[in-house]
């Protein structure tokens, strides 16, 4: 496994760019989760924890989007496993109205840097989340920022297909976290 791609509730549809990535991509696995409705985080993070247990964990970069965004701070934060890094897309906002009511034990994020390279994209106009919340969340976890424009929360409805700048964010991770003492250009 090359990447373990995180979806945020309700999971990843057919168009979502991240569908794409682990149909094109042999090596990006998908993480199962029991309840993609109601999600209760202690709950994903114990998934997350497990499926890395059976892979090859420090090779590893996570693929997350929306609520997965959320669940990566509060993995690190218990976990002792390492990974090679993160890509973090449109991390939502606990506080915000339009946050997920069904969403259990998300709040509050975590503000300590996370012990891997990561990248936090977002976008101008994600009703999820604002640039400045996503700026924020950024700069405490340590992650190199990338403002994206007006992409909305960057999922299907943003009609992004592949996505190929988002895999080129991806590529320059896994690139980036390969080289120590690098970070990303």
């Amino acid at each position: 496994m090359e990447a373990l791609i995180l979806p945020g509730i309700l999971n990843s549809g057919p168009d979502h760019w991240q569908t794409h990535w682990e149909r094109q991509h042999p090596s990006f696995v998908r993480i199962r989760h029991r309840d993609w409705v109601r999600p209760v985080c202690d709950e994903w993070v114990e998934a997350l924890e497990s499926t890395l247990s059976m892979s090859a964990g420090s090779d590893v970069v996570l693929v997350a989007h929306s609520l997965g965004c959320d669940l990566v701070p509060h993995w690190a934060e218990r976990t002792g496993k390492r990974i090679k890094g993160a890509l973090l897309v449109a991390p939502p906002d606990p506080d915000n109205p339009n946050f997920p009511a069904d969403a259990v034990g998300f709040a509050p994020l975590p503000l300590k840097q996370l012990p891997f390279p990561s990248i936090v994209v977002a976008s101008e106009n994600d009703p999820y989340g604002t640039l400045e919340f996503a700026s924020r969340m950024a700069s405490a976890w340590g992650s190199h920022f990338v403002n994206v424009g007006p992409l909305g929360h960057i999922n299907a409805d943003s009609g992004l297909g592949e996505w190929r700048d988002g895999l080129v964010l991806y590529r320059r991770l896994a690139d980036w976290s390969s080289v120590p003492n690098s970070t990303p250009e």
